[in-house]
C-alpha cells in the first residue's frame, strides 16, 4: 500500500472513499497521515484544540477490518474529520474554546458525533473555536484559549469565527471535512475567509444534543467541506429527528441529485448593489462570480431584503438567551477568565436585558419569517456576497465589515442575521481571490430546500475551480 501524501489531503470524500475501498492505503495509514498533519500544521495555525490520535487509530483499525470483510457502510467510512470543540466527545476534553471550562469532560457523545461514528467516519481532533461560540460579542481574533486562528492563505490574517479551527482544517488539508456551528454567521464567515464550502442547514434539521448552546432558538450544526457535494454527503448522515433536542424539526435530509429541477426553471433573487458594495480589491472576483452564475442558465430577478432592524434583533435574542445559559458562569466570576474582556463585559450586561425587549424581538422575528415566506413565492433562492471583504488582519481587530459605501437601496445587506432569525439554510461557495485571499458568494433557500440549493451550488462548482485551490502556506515557520 502507498503512504498517503500530496493530493490525498485535498481529496473529496468520494475520491478518498474509492481509494480506501480499492485498498490503495488502509484507514489506519490514512488516519495516521492526517493526524500527523493536523498536529503539526493545525497546532501552528492555532486550529487544534485537542488531538484524538489514539481513539482515531483504534477506530481506523475497526474500519479496515470491516472493509476487509466487505462490510461497507457508505461514503464516510474511514474518512478522517474534525469537530469544533463545541461538540461533546465521550471521555475527551470539550472546553468550548475557553479557559473557564478547562478540563470539562462529558460522558456521552454529541448526537452528530454518534451519527458520524455509526457511518464509519473517523474523528481525529477537536478543532479550535472562538470561546463560547462568540458569546454576545467579541472584539479580537484572539478571543479563544488557543489564540487567534491563523488563515492558511496568509498567517497574518484571521480564519474567521466562531468555527475558526474548522475553516483552517479543511482549507489546509488537515481533515477531509469538519463540523462547525452557526448562531449568526459562524459557518459562513470562516468558510468564506478560508476558501472552503460551508453549509448552514435549516434550523432544527440537525440535532444539537451534546453541543454547547449559545442561543437555543438560533443555534445550528453543519458541515464545512471541500465541495458542495461533500457537504451534501455529510448532511445526509447528520440530519434527522431527535426527541432529545427540543428544537428538532423532526425532518431528515436525503441527498437526491437525480431529482434536481432543471436550472432553467430556477429563479434566483439578487441585488446588483450588493456586488458594488464589496471592497474594491474584491470587486473583480464578485463580478466574475455573478457572471458565472448567470451563465448557468438560471433566471435572475432583482430583489431587496425586507426592512427590519436585523442586527439589533439578533443581538437581543442572542444576548438574552446566552445570559440565561451562562448565568452560573457570570455569577461565579469565572466569566473574567474569558480572553476577550469586551466579550465578558457584554455577557455581564446581557443579564439585564429586559424580558419585554426579548419578547418584542421574538414577535418581530415572526414577522421576518413571514416576510421571507412571501419573498420565496417570487424566487427560489437568494444570491449575495458571503462577506464584503477578505479576511482581516489579526492585528487590526474585528471592527467593521470591510465593504464600501455606495448610494442606493438596501439590497440584501444584513442577510446573515436576517436569515439566521428566519432559520433559513445557506451555502458559502468560494468564488475567487482579492490580493491572494479567498472570497465567496452565498446562496440562501427557504426552509428545508437544501437539495435545491445544493443543486445550484454543485452546478456552480462544476463550472469553476475555486473550491479546488490550495493555500500556499501550509507548513509552520
Amino acid at each position: 500500500m502507498a503512504t498517503p501524501s500530496g493530493d490525498v489531503f485535498f481529496s473529496t470524500i468520494s475520491e478518498l472513499s474509492r481509494r480506501l475501498r480499492a485498498r490503495e492505503f488502509s484507514a489506519v495509514e490514512l488516519t495516521k497521515a492526517f493526524c500527523d498533519r493536523l498536529e503539526r500544521i493545525g497546532a501552528a495555525h492555532h486550529a487544534l484544540a485537542h488531538s484524538l490520535r489514539d481513539t482515531a487509530i483504534k477506530k481506523a483499525k475497526d474500519v479496515d477490518a470491516e472493509i476487509k470483510r466487505g462490510r461497507l457502510r457508505g461514503l464516510l467510512q474511514g474518512i478522517p474529520y474534525g469537530a469544533k470543540d463545541l461538540y461533546a466527545v465521550k471521555g475527551q476534553p470539550t472546553e468550548w474554546g475557553s479557559r473557564a471550562f478547562a478540563g470539562q469532560v462529558f460522558k456521552e457523545d454529541a448526537r452528530v458525533i454518534e451519527k458520524l461514528n455509526s457511518a464509519g467516519a473517523i474523528l481525529i481532533g477537536k478543532l479550535a473555536m472562538v470561546e463560547l461560540a462568540g458569546g454576545v460579542g467579541y472584539r479580537t481574533a484572539g478571543a479563544s484559549s488557543t489564540g487567534a486562528a491563523q488563515n492558511p492563505w496568509d498567517r497574518t490574517r484571521w480564519a474567521g469565527g466562531s468555527s475558526s479551527g474548522s475553516g483552517v482544517a479543511v482549507a489546509a488539508g488537515l481533515t477531509t471535512f469538519a463540523l462547525g456551528s452557526e448562531t449568526s454567521g459562524s459557518i459562513l464567515t470562516p468558510s468564506a475567509f478560508c476558501g472552503v464550502t460551508g453549509l448552514r442547514p435549516t434550523y432544527g434539521l440537525v440535532s444539537r444534543r451534546g453541543a454547547m448552546s449559545l442561543a437555543w432558538s438560533l443555534d445550528k450544526a453543519g458541515p464545512m467541506c471541500r465541495s458542495v457535494e461533500d457537504c451534501a454527503i455529510v448532511l445526509h448522515e447528520i440530519a434527522g429527528a431527535d426527541a432529545d433536542d427540543p428544537g428538532s424539526a423532526r425532518k431528515s435530509f436525503n441527498y437526491a441529485p437525480q431529482f434536481d429541477r432543471p436550472l432553467s426553471e430556477i429563479t434566483i433573487g439578487y441585488a446588483p448593489i450588493d456586488f458594488e458594495r464589496v471592497a474594491a480589491d474584491a470587486r473583480s472576483a464578485m463580478t466574475g462570480a455573478l457572471e458565472a452564475v448567470k451563465a448557468l442558465g438560471l433566471k435572475l430577478k432583482e430583489v431587496e431584503i425586507p426592512d427590519f432592524p436585523y442586527g439589533t434583533l439578533v443581538t437581543t435574542v442572542i444576548g438574552a438567551e446566552a445570559a440565561s445559559i451562562f448565568e452560573d458562569l457570570i455569577g461565579s466570576g469565572k466569566i473574567d477568565l474569558l480572553a476577550d474582556s469586551a466579550q465578558a463585559a457584554s455577557l455581564k450586561a446581557a443579564i439585564d436585558i429586559p424580558a419585554i425587549d426579548y419578547l418584542k424581538a421574538q414577535r418581530v422575528r415572526s414577522q421576518i419569517q413571514q416576510a421571507f415566506r412571501e419573498m420565496f413565492t417570487k424566487v427560489d433562492l437568494l444570491l449575495t456576497p458571503a462577506r464584503m471583504a477578505p479576511a482581516p488582519r489579526i492585528a487590526d481587530g474585528l471592527a467593521g465589515g470591510g465593504g464600501v459605501s455606495v448610494p442606493g437601496g438596501r439590497g440584501l445587506g444584513g442577510i446573515i442575521p436576517a436569515c439566521n432569525l428566519a432559520g433559513l439554510p445557506a451555502l458559502s461557495l468560494p468564488c475567487g481571490f482579492a490580493n491572494g485571499l479567498p472570497m465567496a458568494i452565498s446562496l440562501v433557500a427557504r426552509p428545508f430546500y437544501e437539495n435545491q440549493m445544493i443543486a445550484v451550488g454543485r452546478a456552480f462548482q462544476s463550472k469553476t475551480d475555486w473550491h479546488r485551490r490550495r493555500p500556499p502556506l501550509l507548513e509552520p515557520a
